[in-house]
């Protein structure tokens, strides 16, 4: 018994397999009671018998057992389960407890089945150790103490297996949604096949709104919206893969047809399981996600390579429309990289204070007086300045965005109070921003800030925005936002206009100080009515709006006389400077510094102001 006892002991400590380790207290026992043969099963939570071990009993014979409820019924094994105490029946034949089961076991040759529950520390059944015998028996005094001992490592076993279980369940388990975690994710996706195109998908599911559910509801309804959006994912594709990935991130491992056949359809099956209302502690949350996905193909060699496709399509997906869904297609990777190696440029170019304000004048038509001027972004690698336009595709980052917004608008500050400490008359200078930035709801007090910081004021501030702004204001948002700005004391230019849908809508709808007329009509006034008319229209429209209007893209003498001769009267081109860096710009505004101190015509107005004298004292004096 002692030589048993050591046996098992050992394999429970080294950890050997539960399966592997009853299996062979089955065998050591069966060569102690000749005759007789072993089986362990399972009981698991739910009250359902599963085969353990049973090295000598038919393997067709313990599979058919697989699930069985326990009850007062159910064979010897599933009796004693349920009523936690030994059952012996001597004849299974004439039993009534075998009467389901008895033509299983019959047919094999035995007779009689002694059974045991094993229980746990608290008392609950959690597996049984029984004896079959091929002739009508019981158990004999040597088979019971036996089973005591057995019974005993029996428990042992089963609890740290038990254990073992639920320290691999949690830490592979995400707490609050009870999803698998990324730990399970990465098991998962590595455990698949990549040699069958087409057998499997990787869908990335991304809350579009949990960020702001936190931090405008607070975090117990933001993990209200994580758990209910969980629950809704695991159902739309219910008998699917399901984990939680990340923070907002969720993936889905695709391998059956039905899901597979329309991967389009099946993202759609997402997005509508999440788009309905949820009460989150009275407060009323709706989920929105935006889908990006993947599907197993000859080239990829690696589950790593497809999960860089997912995690490329979902990219896209964000960047060009949340709330709706991309598959990933050759070309879309090598676009992708080429992003985020810009994105990595700028936030270098950031954080080495590579970043600079270029300014390009903005002149009166008629004298070619300087007005104003606009700032431009620009990015120092070396010796070389290079344009926004090089680098724009990091710009599709929000965050990179609003980090290059903050940088330029502290770059301005900075210049407007060396200027107005030289005493230079100064007029505006026109900083661009994009939709992120208003709606981040944080550029009133990023500008607030940076001039307050330096002591100027938001007068001599335009914000230019584009029409793709203007396009972006649902509810108002865009609307709401831009009053609140002009409330600070700056105005709002309306850039490249008539590039974007509506642009006359935007007029009525949006506060708007100054509209700035495309390039892309300017260039063509030499030579295309219809831009000469639309030019002149617009001019009109400005004129009786009280709206001041620049002219973008001025390149030759032939378009500022046409566009003064149709009235514009402020302008901004080549032909009049390129776009300079701040020690060049200084020079050109201390060289115009005289007319710029005078009082503008009327023609100049929203670019044009009288001089801040109590600043240019203040600066001249620090």
């Amino acid at each position: 018994m002692l030589h048993l006892q050591n046996i098992i002991l050992e394999m429970i400590a080294t950890g050997e397999p539960l399966d592997t380790t009853m299996a062979r207290l089955c065998l050591e026992v069966e060569k102690m009671t000749p005759g007789a043969v072993c089986s362990v099963l399972l009981v698991d939570g739910e009250g359902r018998i599963h085969p353990l071990a049973g090295p000598s009993l038919p393997a067709t014979y313990s599979a058919a057992l697989d699930g069985i409820a326990i009850g007062a019924d159910v064979g010897s094994c599933g009796t004693a389960a349920y009523t936690r105490q030994p059952v012996v029946v001597t004849d299974i034949a004439d039993d009534h407890r075998w009467i389901r089961y008895r033509h299983m076991v019959l047919p094999l040759g035995y007779r009689a089945c002694w059974s045991s529950p094993i229980l746990d520390t608290h008392g609950q059944a959690i597996g049984t150790f029984a004896f079959y015998y091929r002739e009508r028996r019981g158990p004999t005094a040597l088979e019971e103490a036996i089973v005591r001992h057995c019974l005993h490592l029996g428990t042992i076993a089963i609890e740290r297996h038990q254990r073992v279980e639920d320290r691999e369940r949690r830490a592979s388990t995400d707490a609050l949604t009870g999803l698998g975690n990324r730990a399970a994710f990465n098991a998962a996706l590595g455990a698949l096949d990549c040699t069958i195109p087409g057998a499997w998908a990787l869908l990335l599911v991304d809350l579009d709104n949990l960020k702001v559910v936190n931090e405008t509801l607070g975090h117990g309804a933001g993990d209200c919206l994580l758990t209910c959006a969980a629950k809704r994912v695991a159902d739309a594709v219910r008998g699917e893969r399901v984990f939680r990935v990340g923070g907002d991130e969720f993936a889905v491992l695709l391998s059956t047809p039905a899901m597979l056949r329309d991967l389009e359809e099946s993202a759609r099956h997402i997005l509508a399981a999440l788009a309905h209302p949820a009460d989150c502690g009275g407060q009323i949350v709706v989920p929105r996600a935006t889908i990006g996905a993947a599907v197993v193909t000859h080239g990829d060699r690696t589950t790593e390579r497809v999960r860089q496709n997912a995690d490329f399509a979902l990219y896209h997906a964000k960047e060009t429309g949340r709330g709706g869904f991309v598959r990933y297609w050759p070309g879309l990777g090598s676009r992708m990289t080429s992003r985020l190696d810009a994105i990595r440029d700028v936030d270098a170019a950031l954080r080495d204070d590579r970043i600079e304000a270029f300014y390009q004048p903005i002149v009166r038509l008629d004298t070619r007086e300087v007005v104003g001027l606009e700032a431009l972004c620009r990015m120092r690698i070396g010796d070389n300045i290079v344009s926004a336009s090089a680098f724009y595709e990091a710009t599709i980052d929000i965050h990179i965005a609003a980090a290059l917004t903050e940088r330029m608008i502290a770059l301005v500050a900075a210049d407007l109070r060396t200027w107005l400490a030289m005493g230079i008359p100064f007029q505006h200078v026109g900083i661009n921003v994009s939709s992120a930035d208003i709606h981040g709801g944080a550029l009133n007090t990023i500008l607030a800030t940076a001039f307050e910081r330096e002591g100027v004021p938001l007068r001599h501030v335009i914000l230019e925005v584009t029409e793709s702004v203007y396009m972006d204001n649902d509810g108002g948002i865009v609307a709401r936002e831009l009053a609140r700005l002009r409330g600070l004391g700056l105005r709002i230019a309306l850039d490249d206009f008539g590039t974007g849908y509506a642009s006359l809508t935007h007029l009525l709808s949006v506060p708007v100080d100054v509209i700035k007329i495309d390039r892309s009509f300017v260039e063509r006034l030499e030579t295309h009515a219809p831009s000469i008319a639309i030019v002149e229209a617009l001019i009109d429209i400005a004129r009786k709006l009280d709206i001041r209007l620049v002219a973008e893209g001025i390149e030759t003498e032939a378009q500022a006389r046409a566009l003064q001769s149709m009235g514009a009267a402020l302008g901004q081109g080549y032909l009049f400077a390129r776009p300079a860096s701040r020690d060049a710009t200084t020079a050109l505004l201390r060289s115009c510094a005289q007319g710029m101190a005078a009082e503008l015509t009327e023609a100049g107005k929203g670019y044009s102001e009288e001089p801040d004298v109590d600043r240019m004292k203040q600066g001249r004096s620090r």
